[in-house]
């Protein structure tokens, strides 16, 4: 089935009519959903995010005329779109979003691989939040060294095998290595090395990066050492058992003219063979 559309505007939406929209958004039944002007409680509006932010079909989102209308709904639609990677269109016109609401979103519209269409018109905002607009907007269209770092960091905190990261001379500036230095110190990467040479990074941030990476690398040797520690006292211990358990014979001398020789089994608990030599 091709993807529809769903638009109402102006009205109430009752709880029946959310879970609608949620199961065609799951589905990737829909293509453009529109909003524009409805009114819906908090809990529907969460439940909404939740089913765009794994939506693959939806190309068009109207959210105009104040459905977005606290600063809660600012962050459960950034959250969303942090997810979502199919959304073309973002129409959020007369919402209060205020500076405050567009520093939320920013990251979030910054990092959206697939968004070329936005509507901030009536949204209360001032000089910082055209500042973060005009960040969005790159003279030659293309993304700075900036916004390609925070969406490498995003992957690079998911990956539990790459080691070595070389990023020299790629336009980066400290914006970028802060982002970096927040996925190293907040998640558990398999990252070794990050070359980050000929870019507009202080040296300062550099070498926290440096330190913590290095700090990473001697807790994993340290853990490893003593996982061998351990893994040697097991190995001497079980030899010590085996030593025990396989048994063997030893030669009793009860007679000068004679000898017995004792055969004790594997669990060297029951007498197998009684000999006089």
């Amino acid at each position: 089935m091709l993807p529809s559309s769903i638009q109402i505007s102006g009205e109430p939406l009752s709880s029946a009519e959310v879970r609608d929209i949620c199961r065609g958004l799951r589905d990737n039944a829909v293509r453009l959903l529109s909003l524009r002007g409805c009114r819906l409680c908090d809990r529907d509006f969460a439940r909404i995010c939740r089913a765009l932010a794994g939506a693959s079909s939806l190309a068009q989102l109207n959210l105009n005329l104040g459905v977005v209308s606290s600063p809660g709904r600012v962050k459960q639609l950034a959250e969303a779109l942090r997810v979502n990677r199919s959304v073309q269109s973002l129409f959020l016109h007369g919402s209060p979003l205020t500076d405050a609401g567009l520093a939320l979103l920013n990251p979030a519209l910054a990092l959206h691989p697939a968004l070329v269409a936005l509507d901030l018109g009536d949204c209360m905002l001032g000089d910082e939040a055209i500042n973060l607009i005009c960040g969005l907007l790159p003279p030659d269209g293309a993304k700075s060294g900036d916004h390609v770092a925070g969406m490498l960091a995003v992957a690079v905190a998911s990956s539990r095998t790459l080691e070595v990261l070389d990023l020299e001379g790629t336009g980066l500036t400290n914006q970028s290595a802060q982002t970096l230095l927040d996925m190293v110190e907040n998640y558990p990467t398999a990252l070794r090395s990050l070359v980050l040479t000929e870019n507009s990074i202080s040296p300062e941030l550099q070498q926290q990066i440096c330190d913590l990476l290095s700090e990473g690398e001697e807790e994993e040797e340290a853990v490893a050492t003593a996982g061998d520690g351990v893994r040697v006292q097991d190995r001497d211990r079980e030899g010590e058992l085996d030593a025990r358990q396989r048994g063997g014979s030893w030669i009793c001398p009860s007679d000068p003219g004679s000898q017995m020789v004792l055969m004790t089994s594997g669990l060297g608990d029951s007498l197998l063979a009684e000999t006089e030599m």
